[in-house]
């Protein structure tokens, strides 16, 4: 018998820099803050909030999306390693891909072409980490 999965709860990115992630994830995004621990917490807000490990969690339609400070300084993350190829985010349409590389462009974040994929469409980007990102928009 197979586990009857309803859907995902989050995903949680390890990073190197919470301050230039958050502050990447933030302009490019703009997700509302779920849970974070705040600048100086207290010993009880430390507890409870132990699952941060310094970073952020954001809400995001369909669940959660976190970041996590562990990486050490340097690392860089590759694709081509055991564990995460890209992590994709669905957009409504064709017209808001297209708004969404001039928001790149506005940034400064590179970005590839959206691209003609046959079910829908998509632009490839990438984090200060160098997670592989994507937008799609189906057909």
């Amino acid at each position: 018998m197979s586990i009857p999965v309803t859907g995902y709860h989050h995903v949680r990115l390890t990073v190197t820099d919470i301050a230039r992630s958050r502050a990447f994830y933030d302009s490019v995004f703009g997700f509302d803050v779920a849970f974070e621990l705040p600048a100086d917490p207290t010993d009880e807000q430390r507890e409870q909030l132990w699952f941060l490990f310094g970073g952020v969690i954001y809400r995001i339609p369909g669940g959660l999306f976190g970041l996590r400070p562990m990486a050490e300084p340097g690392d860089r993350f590759d694709e081509n390693r055991i564990g995460l190829d890209h992590l994709s985010f669905t957009v409504t349409s064709r017209a808001d891909l297209d708004a969404a590389a001039a928001r790149l462009d506005e940034l400064g974040v590179a970005h590839e072409p959206v691209k003609d994929v046959g079910a829908g469409y998509l632009i490839e980007f990438r984090d200060p980490d160098n997670i592989a990102l994507e937008l799609f928009a189906p057909a």
